[in-house]
């Protein structure tokens, strides 16, 4: 190698050094910064959607329309709330949403912590032009809760949903489903068919929530795990048990 053809080699394998000196002190750095906040987004996620149905629970039972929903919640097993149903959403390739769980102690009437379930595969019946809408289902058999402890059901097939009475004054008479679901869409109630649904336990989300793996039994059952963040919504239920 010539003297003038090493010193050109010098020259440029020194640039390159320095360029990758320079990489990892402000690059990499920056790049650690970004998973950080992508790890602390992910971790969020669960706690959203917990304010989220707190927000749609205070909606519905604002609501005039809601009296029958309000009377019989003290008597539900427990409640399914869906802030957001997509008409093309992503989690079954069909449409659908996240829901947040909570079950109600027969004993003592305390709600407890909230676990998370995935919803796919939704008929949507709007006649309003929605692309979306809220959801809410009151738990009103055995068997519907029991259906929330396995890893997954099909509403229509491993229990039936019923769409619940809207209006003041409603009896609700002859209305029977393991689960009754009550749909608001462009500030609309909506018809929308669950029959042939998929409801599906998000461990990822409990996960996240909880710091740890943990199955329905040992959020409901065993109450094993806690979060604070679900203080507001488990207030909000207990009270909106007493509106009339």
């Amino acid at each position: 190698m010539k003297r003038n053809e090493g010193s050109k080699f010098t020259f440029r394998l020194a640039v390159s050094l320095f360029v990758t000196a320079i990489f990892f002190v402000t690059a990499l750095p920056a790049m650690a910064k970004e998973d950080l906040k992508l790890q602390i987004k992910e971790d969020l996620k669960p706690q959203i959607l917990v304010d989220q149905a707190l927000v749609t629970l205070n909606d519905f039972v604002s609501e005039k329309d809601m009296e029958w929903f309000k009377n019989n919640l003290k008597d539900s097993k427990g409640i399914l709330i869906i802030p957001q149903l997509l008409k093309a959403g992503f989690i079954f390739g069909g449409s659908g949403g996240r829901a947040v769980v909570l079950i109600r102690d027969p004993k003592t009437g305390q709600w407890s912590q909230p676990g998370f379930y995935s919803v796919g595969s939704v008929s949507f019946g709007l006649q309003i032009g929605a692309e979306s809408a809220a959801v809410i289902m009151q738990v009103r058999t055995q068997r519907g809760l029991e259906s929330l402890y396995g890893t997954s059901f099909k509403l229509g097939g491993d229990c039936s949903v019923a769409a619940g009475p809207v209006g003041i004054g409603v009896s609700g008479k002859g209305v029977t489903g393991d689960l009754i679901s009550f749909s608001r869409a462009q500030g609309a109630y909506a018809g929308i068919s669950f029959d042939g649904s998929m409801i599906k336990v998000n461990e990822g989300f409990d996960k996240d929530y909880y710091g740890k793996p943990v199955r329905p039994v040992d959020i409901f059952v065993k109450k094993d795990v806690s979060n604070q963040g679900s203080e507001d919504l488990r207030n909000a239920l207990e009270k909106a048990e007493k509106e009339k």
